[in-house]
C-alpha cells in the first residue's frame, strides 16, 4: 500500500486545515450579518410601537394599539418636538355640509372593541411587515419612482408604475374633495399595489415634489394580504428620503380616536352589480395654522403639519384623482393586477369604479367644482378614464380602471 510522505502529510493538513477555517469564518460572518439585521428589525419594530394604553385585536387580524395622543410616532420627527397638537381645525371650507356625507366608513376593528378618551387607535406594525420590504430602510416607504410632472405626463422614473388620473392645473388649491367607491381588485403579486386616491401636490421646486395623498389601496407588500385598506402617504423629495405610508414614521399627527388609518375596509368592498360602499375622502389647508387637515367622512382624523413641507404653505400647485398600479411585468406580461373595480369605465355605474362629488378648496376657503380638468392614462388598453361630467345626484364625477392583462393590453 503506497504511504503519504512528511511533505504531502503537511500539505494536506494545511488544505484541510485552510477549508476549514474559511468555512468557519463564512459562517461567522452570515451569523453576524444575520444578528445584525436581527437587532435593526427589533430597533425599528419598538420605535414604531409606542406603549399601549390598550390593545385590541381586529378580527381581520390586526392588531390596534390605544396609544395615548402624546406619544404617537408624530412627534418623534426632530420638527415636531415641540409641536402643540390642534385638536380640531379652525373652520371648515364651505359647501362640505351640503355633501351629506356625515358617516364614517366602519373598520372591521370597531367590531372588537374601542380606544378610551385621550388616545388614538394605532395598527401594530409586526416584524414581518418590517420584513417585507426590500430592505429595512425602506419600510412603510414607496421607492422612488416615475411622477406626473407639471404637464400630466409622466416623467419616467421607472417604467413600472401605470395611472389613469385626472389632473388638475393653473391655481393654487387648498383642499381637495371625493368620494370613491371601495372594491377588491386582483393584485397579481405581493410587490405591485392598487390604489385609488387623490393627491395634493406642490411642484415649485422640481426636483423635490411634495405631496399629501389619501384613499383605499391594496398592497400585500405592505400590509401582508389583499385587503382594500385606508391609507394615507407624505413626502416633501420626490418618495427619495422623506415621508411614509399610514403612522410608520414621524409625520402626520392624528387626533380622532375611532379611525384607523392602514385598517381594513373589507366590510364595505361594492358588488359587481350591486352595493356601491364609499370612501369620502377630504383633505384641506388650515388657513389660520397651515395644518393640512385629513377627514374621512365628516371625521377629522388628524393632519400634516405645515413644517413638514417646504412649499406647501403657500398651497398646492397641482390635485389629482384616480387610480395607481405597479406592473412588474413578470414573465415578460403585463400584470393582472386590476384598477378600481378592475374593469373598464365605460361599463357605468354599479360596474365601474368611481370618484364623485370631486371638489377643490380655493383661496376664498370655498368648496368648489372644478371645470378644466387633464386626463391622463399610461395606457388605455390596460386602464382608462372617462371625461369628467355632472349629475344633481354626483355633482363632478368620472369612471375609471381596468383589468391589467387583456387581449389588447399582452
Amino acid at each position: 500500500m503506497a504511504k503519504l510522505g512528511n511533505e504531502n502529510i503537511t500539505w494536506t493538513v494545511s488544505v484541510v486545515f485552510c477549508f476549514f477555517l474559511s468555512l468557519v469564518l463564512a459562517t461567522a460572518s452570515t451569523g453576524d450579518e444575520g444578528f445584525d439585521k436581527e437587532l435593526e428589525v427589533e430597533k425599528l419594530f419598538k420605535k414604531l410601537n409606542k406603549p399601549a394604553v390598550k390593545s385590541i385585536k381586529s378580527p381581520d387580524g390586526d392588531m390596534i394599539d390605544c396609544v395615548h395622543i402624546l406619544n404617537q410616532p408624530a412627534f418623534d420627527h426632530p420638527k415636531l418636538k415641540n409641536h402643540k397638537i390642534q385638536m380640531r381645525p379652525k373652520f371648515l371650507p364651505k359647501g362640505i355640509r351640503r355633501l351629506g356625507e356625515s358617516k364614517p366608513i366602519p373598520q372591521m376593528w370597531h367590531q372588537s372593541g374601542s380606544c378610551p378618551k385621550g388616545t388614538v387607535p394605532i395598527r401594530r406594525t409586526t416584524k414581518d411587515d418590517i420584513l417585507r420590504a426590500d430592505s429595512i430602510q425602506q419600510s412603510g416607504k414607496k421607492i422612488s419612482h416615475s411622477i406626473l410632472d407639471l404637464s400630466g405626463s409622466l416623467n419616467s422614473a421607472s417604467s413600472t408604475h401605470e395611472y389613469a388620473v385626472a389632473t388638475l392645473t393653473g391655481d393654487r388649491y387648498y383642499g381637495a374633495h371625493a368620494s370613491i367607491n371601495i372594491w377588491k381588485p386582483n393584485v397579481q403579486q405581493s410587490d405591485e399595489f392598487s390604489l385609488s386616491q387623490i393627491w395634493i401636490t406642490n411642484h415649485d421646486d422640481p426636483k423635490n415634489h411634495e405631496t399629501i395623498e389619501a384613499g383605499w389601496q391594496i398592497y400585500p407588500g405592505i400590509y401582508g394580504d389583499d385587503n382594500p385598506r385606508l391609507f394615507t402617504y407624505w413626502t416633501r423629495d420626490s418618495y427619495n428620503n422623506t415621508g411614509c405610508y399610514n403612522l410608520r414614521c414621524p409625520g402626520f399627527v392624528q387626533v380622532d380616536p375611532t379611525v384607523v388609518v392602514g385598517s381594513s375596509l373589507q366590510n364595505n368592498i361594492s358588488v359587481y352589480g350591486g352595493s356601491q360602499y364609499v370612501l369620502s375622502i377630504h383633505i384641506r389647508k388650515d388657513q389660520t395654522t397651515g395644518n393640512w387637515w385629513m377627514h374621512v367622512g365628516n371625521t377629522s382624523v388628524g393632519y400634516w403639519p405645515d413644517s413638514l413641507f417646504n412649499h406647501m404653505s403657500v398651497g398646492a400647485s397641482h390635485v389629482k384623482w384616480g387610480g395607481e398600479i405597479v406592473n412588474k411585468g413578470s414573465n415578460g406580461q403585463h400584470t393582472t393586477t386590476g384598477m378600481g373595480s378592475g374593469h373598464f369605465p365605460e361599463e357605468g355605474y354599479g360596474k365601474a369604479s368611481f370618484f364623485k362629488h370631486i371638489s377643490i378648496v380655493n383661496a376664498n376657503n370655498d368648496l368648489v367644482s372644478p371645470k378644466n380638468f387633464n386626463p391622463y392614462v399610461t395606457n388605455a388598453y390596460c386602464y382608462n378614464i372617462t371625461s369628467y361630467d355632472y349629475s344633481n345626484d354626483s355633482g363632478v364625477y368620472f369612471y375609471y380602471g381596468g383589468p391589467g392583462r387583456n387581449s389588447n393590453c399582452p
